[in-house]
């Protein structure tokens, strides 16, 4: 994995792993990274979902059943 080097806020970094619950600046780092691309995919999901356009390993995947609740 190469190394990259950036200059980051260190208010802005000690408030984003507080927020995100990490400990380390990588963790930090990489959980903005895979957030901010998940939130981008998140519309052509959607899209996919709509238009009820799925990859055979989604259409036949194994589900999980939850227990009711119990009143």
């Amino acid at each position: 994995m190469p190394v990259t080097s950036i200059d980051i806020d260190p208010d802005l970094l000690a408030q984003a792993k507080l927020a995100a619950g990490t400990r380390t600046t990588r963790e930090t780092v990489e959980l903005a990274l895979r957030t901010l691309t998940a939130m981008h995919q998140q519309p052509a999901a959607v899209e996919r979902i709509i238009a009820h356009r799925f990859a055979d390993e989604q259409i036949h995947a194994p589900t999980i059943d939850y227990p009711l609740p119990r009143e």
